[in-house]
């Protein structure tokens, strides 16, 4: 009961009930495997030249709100903004660490494949544009409201270093890696690709 009321009073409770909304584009396990298949294995290039600028976000996406602000309500329940967008309250459900905060404050957005870790796959190649779109993109499963301190411990791992805590998720983290790679015709180096493969065939 103790530890119940100051994870309340603390705006995080162990464990949620995710929201009802998620990243879309999710493929399943057979198409993520197709996918898999087809991605190009390379060693990873022009990690000493990154700058996260050259990713521009947050962007503008509808009235007043921009991307982060758009995520935050789709993956949030009851969220409630004001006229700037901003998120005055509801809940966000952290699928990575299993965690509810009540303080958009609390949550980053995660590029689920790291900004840095484009670049060193095959972004450092494109046009300034197409790296913006990648940043902001709410079409694939590249963006997703997860505890500000799990995503800055992730950084830019790739899945052969960093996957989430809850096990239970790792298959649906696996896909949707995937699912951005492939659209995004980025490579992946040996030790993600086989990473990625012991996720998928963990899935049920």
């Amino acid at each position: 009961m103790l530890a119940a009321v100051l994870a309340a009073a603390l705006g995080v409770a162990a464990l949620g009930a995710p929201a009802a909304a998620a990243a879309t584009g999710i493929p399943t396990k057979a198409t993520a495997q197709t996918y898999l298949n087809t991605l190009t294995v390379a060693a990873e290039a022009n990690a000493g030249s990154y700058d996260r600028d050259l990713f521009p976000h947050w962007i503008t996406i509808s009235g007043t709100c921009n991307t982060r602000e758009t995520v935050l309500k789709r993956d949030g329940s009851n969220v409630v903004t004001s006229s700037a967008c901003a998120a005055t309250s509801g809940s966000w459900f952290s699928p990575y660490d299993g965690a509810t905060w009540t303080a958009a404050s609390d949550v980053d957005i995660d590029h689920v494949v790291p900004l840095a870790e484009a670049w060193r796959s095959g972004a450092s190649a494109w046009a300034t544009s197409k790296r913006q779109s990648f940043a902001n993109d709410l079409t694939r499963p590249q963006l997703i409201a997860v505890t500000d301190n799990v995503n800055q411990s992730k950084g830019d791992q790739d899945p052969s270093t960093w996957q989430p805590s809850v096990s239970s998720y790792r298959c649906t983290y696996a896909r949707m890696w995937i699912a951005v790679k492939h659209y995004w015709a980025l490579t992946l180096q040996s030790s993600e690709k086989t990473a990625l493969q012991t996720m998928l065939n963990a899935c049920a």
